[in-house]
């Protein structure tokens, strides 16, 4: 449930999770031999270290529905068939192998995702970087087109599951463990039969085309017959 988050993160885990039953146990005994007050005072060591046991099996969940990022990675294909006018057929393929197959409209396309980054306490722990895919749209080049014409948004992201880093990093960024939670976003012109690929790295997503196709249309980008 927890793997792929760094045996010292592990360990600290287990370390908590320990400290708070043999807490427990004393406190009983404590209990049991008259010594109320030192039973107390091993209880509230008990939930302390439960509290901590517990809030980093939650935050591990919810890191897992991301992908570490140690280097520049590849992160996603995108092959485009024309369907009608502004009309494509996606096929999505994840590096973690997961395909799906979608429709876009517009002029261009544009995949978001979501970046975690850590310093001070997140790197003791040995968090890495982690990102995760969000949503995927197309996009009209005409301002008016984007306000009025049909649109499609296709959601990436996993249901939610256990404590939400990101939502709790964005309303407390005094947290002293997340050095940045930022989004980041790359978008191409759209074409029959293009074929793209999407790396992300320290710096967030990178784009390149992929095929003859795909060149074409990002070197014909912008221009009148361009799209």
């Amino acid at each position: 449930m927890l793997d792929g988050l760094g045996p010292i993160y592990l360990g600290t885990i287990c370390v908590a999770t320990l400290v708070a039953v043999w807490a427990t146990v004393a406190a009983l005994r404590r209990l049991t031999n008259g010594e109320p007050l030192r039973a107390v005072a091993r209880l509230l060591y008990a939930g302390v270290f439960g509290l901590v046991a517990v809030a980093l099996v939650a935050v591990g969940i919810n890191l897992r529905s991301y992908q570490r990022l140690t280097h520049e990675q590849p992160g996603a294909t995108l092959t485009f068939r024309q369907v009608d006018d502004r009309h494509y057929a996606l096929e999505l393929e994840l590096a973690d192998g997961s395909f799906r197959a979608l429709d876009v409209r517009g002029d261009e396309w544009q995949l978001d995702a979501r970046v975690l980054k850590w310093t001070g306490v997140g790197l003791v722990l040995g968090l890495e970087t982690r990102f995760r895919f969000e949503r995927l749209a197309g996009r009209y080049r005409d301002v008016t087109m984007e306000r009025e014409a049909e649109r499609t948004v296709h959601e990436l992201a996993p249901p939610a599951s256990g404590f939400d880093i990101w939502a709790f990093a964005q309303g407390n960024p005094w947290l002293p463990f997340v050095d940045a939670t930022y989004g980041s976003a790359t978008y191409l012109p759209l074409a029959d039969g293009a074929r793209y690929t999407v790396s992300v790295g320290s710096g967030g997503l990178v784009a390149r085309p992929a095929n003859e196709a795909a060149r074409r249309a990002v070197a014909s980008w912008g221009a009148p017959d361009g799209g």
